[in-house]
């Protein structure tokens, strides 16, 4: 199969109906033993040092790889995505442009999916059947969340990295649904995370510094049992059709429609404090004040940029995070409401030039 690269999570459906293996590029960026260099490749190639790390990352990405096909979201997640699509077309590669519709109307993505079909050379119908065979692989992703969460024997870690790579199921969603039989199976056998460990929710885009920041949290007597972005990623509301399923999906859409996914989330896995990640130079942290006032727990703002790794500032950040949600607890219940409820930690941005 011809690989075809993503700058986000598509309807990949359609992509394998039409012979593609994809590809997303995100996490081979982070997956990359060197992803720095990635990152160089375009800021040599002319990318501003304020652009976005994903965006240029994604770039050298696609210029390394030797990936010619790729498909770019130029509606639904970032802007910038306009003018590398723009960029990847001066470079030689046939790079396409995908656009989710301005609101979640299964009528309006109906007549976006046909369109990607006719574009990719393939049919509805073929999409269709491919939804099916897709559905094995989905489902067990989506248990593995289940048990992050009611039976607490999976890792903050292994929750975000199955399904974040639901965005390609890693080119081959048969091998996938292999792998991740065998680590449920495994699972099966486990003794549950104590009860003692404080619950986070994690919400915003996937971290540039994943690896580190999962295995960190754990570490400091806490577990995330809420991904939401990477969980929306598995396409948890299926829905009726596949034109319900993308728009179901809250990602390319208002952050009021992500709202009510994260509110649902956060009160049934009952999540004692919240993690709200940020990418420098991206539209999206905006959303921040937003989420601030929505969300009625303790939340901390981190802020990423080209950095694959904790430093040692982002560290006391979380320390102290969770050092305030552990004293909390010995407070009586009215009063911890009355106290935390809605306290956030400050959001304190450190310039990349600066992270030792």
């Amino acid at each position: 199969m011809k690989k075809i690269g993503i700058t986000t999570t598509v309807p990949l459906e359609a992509l394998i109906a039409a012979g593609y293996q994809p590809v997303d590029l995100n996490n081979v960026l982070v997956n990359d033993p060197d992803p720095g260099r990635l990152i160089t490749i375009a800021e040599r190639a002319g990318f501003p040092l304020n652009c976005c790390a994903w965006i240029k990352g994604i770039y050298g990405v696609c210029l390394d790889s030797g990936i010619e096909d790729v498909l770019c979201v130029t509606s639904g997640d970032c802007s910038n995505t306009i003018m590398l699509r723009e960029v990847l077309k001066l470079k030689g590669l046939n790079a396409m442009a995908f656009a989710y519709p301005d609101q979640p109307d299964p009528r309006l993505m109906q007549a976006v999916l046909e369109a990607l079909a006719a574009v990719l050379g393939t049919t509805i119908e073929a999409v269709d059947r491919i939804r099916q065979e897709l559905k094995p692989a989905r489902d067990l992703v989506l248990k593995l969340d289940e048990l992050t969460w009611k039976q607490n024997t999976v890792s903050g870690w292994e929750n975000h990295l199955w399904l974040v790579s639901a965005s390609d199921f890693n080119g081959d969603f048969h091998k996938y649904g292999r792998e991740l039989q065998g680590l449920l199976d495994t699972c099966s056998g486990r003794q549950p995370y104590p009860d003692r460990e404080i619950r986070l929710g994690y919400i915003g885009v996937p971290p540039v510094y994943a690896r580190e920041l999962y295995h960190y949290i754990e570490k400091q007597g806490a577990r995330v049992v809420f991904n939401e972005v990477q969980r929306q990623f598995a396409m948890p509301e299926a829905g009726k059709s596949l034109a319900e399923q993308y728009s179901c999906y809250t990602y390319p859409y208002s952050i009021h429609e992500r709202l009510k996914d994260i509110k649902n989330g956060l009160q049934r896995r009952h999540i004692e404090g919240v993690i709200h990640y940020v990418q420098a130079f991206c539209h999206r942290g905006i959303g921040d004040i937003v989420i601030r006032d929505a969300v009625r727990l303790p939340l901390l703002t981190l802020e990423g940029n080209a950095d694959f790794f904790l430093n040692s500032h982002v560290k006391t950040r979380i320390e102290a995070f969770l050092d305030m949600i552990q004293r909390s607890r010995s407070l009586p219940k009215n009063i911890r409401r009355g106290k935390l409820e809605g306290v956030s930690a400050p959001s304190i941005n450190i310039p990349p030039s600066l992270h030792k």
